[in-house]
């Protein structure tokens, strides 16, 4: 990933605005950083620590994320359980709230009912209770605390620790401290809410309110139910009354429900889970079982089927499946046939016609010698039956070739060679071509040797069929042969300036009795399948044969071979677009017009002024042969292995180039 120039805004994601925590590493300065910096591509300090602690979170995720994505059953098991999950904990929240509020209402009426018979109670000994006249406030003030205490022992009796029972003196001075009495060790201050004490003081009917219990022996506080009233003493004092009731049992009741609601519901979870699992797998198993036989019958396995078990839509798909692997296999067999007929057919005639061809090129032969002492007509007839045996032999030599090719019956005899000699070779038998087309050759890169392990023969042959076709569509202008060495390849690229190839056309070039103008005559009598048995022989070597070209802008066709044979090719030495294509031409002009402005030199000559890339100059001498840096191991450039089976020699690999483009190996180019 590549980070663009656009500076990122502040609060974006990756942005830290305001003071740098501490001095910058490697020096004392302190300082801010600058507002909308971004910290993760420029090297700024939070950067790489933030992508080191992403990765290190991220790294044992991955194996689960790819588990996740790739199996179906388990994210539909995942997804069961998870809905599963929300409806048992709807469900349990629904009935602990209702079991809650039933426990409630039952324990508030049965407080309720126990505190109004002990309010009447109360209420009845105050009235029976005779009142001690002409005392004095102390002694009256006694006599009520005594009383007070004898009512709260009396009532909390009959508890038996399901309640207790506190009076309160309405007055807030010492007397009514005095007056505090309390059963069970019950601490009256803290456990009676105080707006329940003043709704008692200020009315006369019955409150109530749930709070906390505390008591004063250290015993653990509880949830309880406190209900009070005001009531009157013998002497027609008033005081408060409040009945306690710890709700200790219902707060067991209701753990009890938890539990065995949750009991209930982890078992519910697992039986829908293994219940989705089981239903799951009846339907995933098939689908995986068809993806297998699948990757099978594409790996030339067409014997394999499905196992069909039942009537159902599962089984009708795998009946579907067979019947399709069936006619698949059938029609394979079928194109198999027709080809190995066909490839026999030609294999056949070939060998058959050689024998009449050289009866008829013996006797030609000696038509051709005695054409002096004939008419001229009869002379020019001669010689035209020479030239179209020769081209007859050609063709039947090449399809001989093509067929050892389609048989997989040729044979590489791989030597150290030096490719500088077998470029000497070629253009020496293709100079006469050269002389008349009036085109010059040239041969840059040869002043270091170029070795590789390969079969001198078919090298050979393949540099003779681009060197020829270059000559002959190069429309008299200079033809470039280029060697370079570099890692584990050695490569030879041609290059002319003729013609060209338009769009699409790199990519049918290899394709057997294809030509770019079907108007355009052969004036070499080709047979149309040089460029088919060039390829092959290049895959031969485990190299590559590409070609690149633009309309009126020339071609180029490049050979890659391994050093040592069988060694796989991770690049080439040679760039398959050369460099004064006119593209790179345009964007090297673009280059010089920008430097030349930011410099404020010399205003560049204007683009319509410079010369056109259908006439090039004439190179003056051999130059040294460079290489692609994009194009070497190590650079970032990626090399898809060449299909086993490629019958198209237009087909084959993708290159990813150091400057975005996709390099294919028959030669197309994409972004």
């Amino acid at each position: 990933m590549t980070t663009g120039s656009t500076a990122p805004k502040p609060g974006d994601p990756g942005v830290r605005t305001g003071r740098a925590a501490g001095p910058r590493r490697g020096g004392s300065r302190t300082g801010r950083l600058p507002r909308g910096g971004r910290l993760f591509r420029d090297g700024t300090p939070g950067g790489p620590v933030l992508r080191l602690f992403a990765r290190w979170v991220r790294r044992p995720l991955l194996p689960a994320v790819r588990l996740w994505r790739r199996n179906i059953q388990l994210r539909i098991v995942a997804g069961t359980l998870l809905m599963s999950l929300g409806v048992v904990l709807l469900l349990g929240l629904v009935v602990i709230g209702q079991v809650r509020n039933g426990l409630l209402d039952a324990k508030e009426k049965a407080a309720q009912s126990q505190a109004a018979g002990g309010f009447s109670a109360a209420q009845d000994r105050a009235a029976t209770t005779p009142s001690a006249p002409g005392q004095q406030d102390g002694g009256r003030a006694g006599s009520s605390v005594n009383w007070r205490s004898t009512l709260v022992e009396q009532l909390a009796s009959g508890g038996q620790s399901a309640y207790n029972v506190v009076a309160l003196s309405l007055d807030t001075g010492d007397t009514a401290s005095r007056g505090v009495r309390a059963s069970g060790e019950v601490d009256p201050i803290t456990s009676i809410p105080a707006e329940l004490r003043h709704s008692v003081a200020q009315g006369a009917g019955t409150f109530q309110k749930f709070t906390s219990i505390h008591y004063t022996s250290g015993k653990a506080s509880e949830a309880g139910l406190v209900i009070g009233k005001r009531l009157n003493e013998a002497d027609g004092t008033q005081y408060e009354l409040y009945y306690l009731f710890p709700l200790t049992q219902e707060e067991d009741s209701l753990t009890l429900v938890k539990g065995t609601l949750a009991t209930a519901g982890l078992f519910v979870m697992v039986l829908l889970g293994a219940i989705a699992w089981l239903m799951v797998r009846q339907v995933v198993t098939p689908v995986r079982m068809a993806a297998g036989i699948a990757e099978r019958l594409s790996a030339g396995r067409l014997q394999e089927r499905m196992k069909v078990t039942g009537e159902d839509d599962i089984a009708r798909l795998g009946e579907a499946f067979n019947k399709m692997a069936q006619n698949l296999q059938l029609k394979i067999q079928q194109l198999e046939e027709l080809s190995r007929m066909q490839r026999r057919f030609v294999s056949d005639v070939s060998h058959e016609l050689r024998t009449p061809l050289t009866t008829v090129r013996m006797a030609a032969d000696v038509i051709h010698e005695a054409r002096v002492d004939f008419d001229p007509i009869t002379a020019r007839s001669a010689e035209l039956l020479g030239d179209q045996l020769d081209r007859f032999e050609s063709l039947l030599s090449d399809l001989l070739e093509i067929s050892r090719f389609d048989a997989g019956a040729a044979a590489l005899d791989a030597e150290p060679i030096d490719l500088r000699q077998v470029v000497r070779r070629v253009i020496g038998g293709a100079e006469p071509l050269a002389e008349r087309k009036g085109t010059r050759i040239v041969v840059v890169g040869d002043k270091q040797p170029v070795v590789a392990e390969a079969d001198a023969r078919r090298v050979e042959r393949v540099l003779r069929n681009l060197v020829v076709n270059a000559v002959e569509h190069g429309e008299g202008r200079d033809v470039v042969v280029k060697l370079a060495a570099a890692g584990g390849a050695v490569a030879v690229a041609v290059r002319d300036y003729g013609v060209g190839l338009k769009p699409g056309e790199a990519t049918r070039v290899f394709n057997r009795f294809w030509r770019a103008d079907p108007a355009r005559a052969r004036t070499t009598g080709g047979t149309g399948l040089g460029l088919s048995i060039a390829v092959e022989d290049a895959r031969l070597h485990g190299g590559w044969l590409q070609a690149w070209g633009e309309p009126g802008g020339g071609s180029q066709f490049r050979l890659t071979l391994p050093r040592t044979a069988d060694e796989p090719l991770r690049g080439s030495p040679i760039p398959l677009e050369p460099e004064d294509s006119r593209r790179n031409r345009e964007q090297a002009a673009a280059g010089r017009s920008q430097e030349s402005a930011r410099l404020a030199a010399v205003p560049t000559q204007a683009a319509g002024d410079r010369a056109q890339l259908s006439v090039p100059p004439r190179l003056p001498s051999p130059q040294r042969a460079t290489v692609d840096p994009t194009a070497l191991p190590g650079s970032g450039a990626r090399v898809v292995p060449r299909a086993a089976t490629d019958n198209d020699g237009g087909a084959g690999r993708a290159r990813t180039g150091g400057n975005g483009n996709v390099e294919r190996e028959d030669g197309t180019r994409g972004r």
